[in-house]
């Protein structure tokens, strides 16, 4: 008896150490594609930077080819993903995404189509940038008249932070702002920041983890930053009806002279069109997660794509979640029935949005207006579609 004893234990036990590998080849049945390519905002940027350092690792642990593509044109690397489909993730700011969504700026005439967010990116500090030997002290500075900001037009959520959200926070009108700020066009980001530096124009509006910034820095007489004190609420109410997806923060990371400074948080996501296949979102978020120890350190903001700072982010997130996430976060206990209402919400919020561009295209082009984001009759037949639509703005 004894003997039968010893001779079923062990045949339990090879019992559940093949189902243990039979449970590993399960896990590994994905078929991963043959090549993923991945977009993110210019060479100069933390996002490709940091999209670069994760990317080898993927490719290394499963085997597909990973491409990174730097693309500087926000619009572009949006009808990249959702019209063109020759890119499968994006990385982009949760603001450009709501603007997308919305159809300001130059997408406008853009091809409607809702995205979701596949994982957290990171947590971008933001804030405006001067030369060391600036005479501009403070934001309120501008609003004296003579200022030249410059204007990233390949980002519309930049161009809305300039143009719009920058003078409201001064107190200035959209008459006032154009009669005393010169706007700058710049038409890459390294551009944008560079321009500070090399004379071009007084005040730009850049992230400190950028490595265009470091450069920036080293340059003679190095740079400045502009608080945006917050304790000025008229101020934050103002810019924040501009710039809704903003959160007021501390800097407390990237260069040197920007830390400690008052100024904002953009967090960056990595996004997907809609009709992105479930089991590659479900298997791509299942990578990110598992495998953060194994590329966590390969630049510093891959830090800041943990599972922790994706569920922060995502209590006050107000953008949809790909259904592949979703399925993955409720597997491991980090997605709620609370979770389910809110980003019902804002399915059915980016539904409306697109739903009314779409009607509104509809109209223009069955009127035989130009579908263009600079004509005016078109804008109009946009606006009278999507009036009443609540914008996306954070739930804080």
């Amino acid at each position: 008896m004894k003997n039968m004893t010893r001779f079923a234990k062990a045949a339990v036990g090879s019992f559940a150490v093949s189902m243990a590998l039979s449970g590993v080849a399960m896990a590994q049945d994905y078929e991963w594609p043959r090549m993923l390519v991945i977009a993110t905002p210019g060479t100069s940027t933390g996002s490709f930077a940091s999209t670069n350092g994760w990317g080898p690792a993927l490719q290394k642990e499963t085997g597909t080819t990973v491409r990174i593509v730097p693309e500087d044109s926000e619009p572009m690397r949006y009808k990249r993903l959702t019209d063109r489909e020759d890119i499968a993730i994006a990385s982009v700011s949760a603001s450009e995404m709501a603007l997308q969504a919305e159809g300001v700026g130059g997408y406008a005439s853009a091809k409607p189509m809702p995205q979701r967010i596949l994982w957290h990116h990171n947590d971008t500090p933001w804030g405006f940038v001067v030369a060391g030997d600036s005479e501009l002290q403070s934001l309120e500075d501008i609003g004296k008249g003579g200022v030249r900001v410059t204007s990233g037009v390949f980002s519309p959520a930049i161009v809305a932070a300039i143009t719009q959200a920058l003078p409201a926070f001064i107190g200035l009108t959209p008459e006032e702002a154009q009669e005393k700020i010169e706007f700058v066009p710049a038409s890459s980001y390294g551009e944008n920041c560079r321009s500070v530096v090399e004379g071009k124009s007084d005040v730009a509006y850049c992230s400190p983890i950028s490595s265009v910034l470091s450069e920036m820095e080293g340059a003679p007489g190095s740079i400045r930053w502009l608080p945006m004190d917050p304790a000025n609420k008229e101020g934050w109410d103002a810019y924040l009806s501009h710039r809704p997806m903003t959160i007021p923060s501390t800097i407390s990371m990237g260069v040197s002279t920007a830390k400690g400074v008052e100024s904002m948080t953009s967090n960056f996501v990595y996004a997907v069109p809609v009709t992105a296949e479930e089991d590659f979102v479900y298997n791509m978020a299942k990578w990110i997660n598992e495998s953060h120890d194994s590329y966590k350190g390969s630049h510093a903001l891959a830090t800041r794509m943990s599972l922790e700072h994706f569920r922060n982010f995502l209590n006050a997130n107000p953008i949809p979640v790909h259904e592949g996430t979703v399925k993955y976060l409720r597997e491991i206990g980090s997605w709620t029935e609370e979770d389910d209402a809110w980003n019902n919400e804002a399915i059915e919020k980016m539904d409306a949005w697109i739903a009314a561009r779409n009607a509104g295209m509809k109209e223009a082009m069955e009127q035989g207006v130009e579908m263009n984001f600079e004509n005016q009759e078109y804008l109009d037949i946009l606006a009278k579609h999507t009036d009443g639509l609540e914008p996306f703005r954070s739930r804080l």
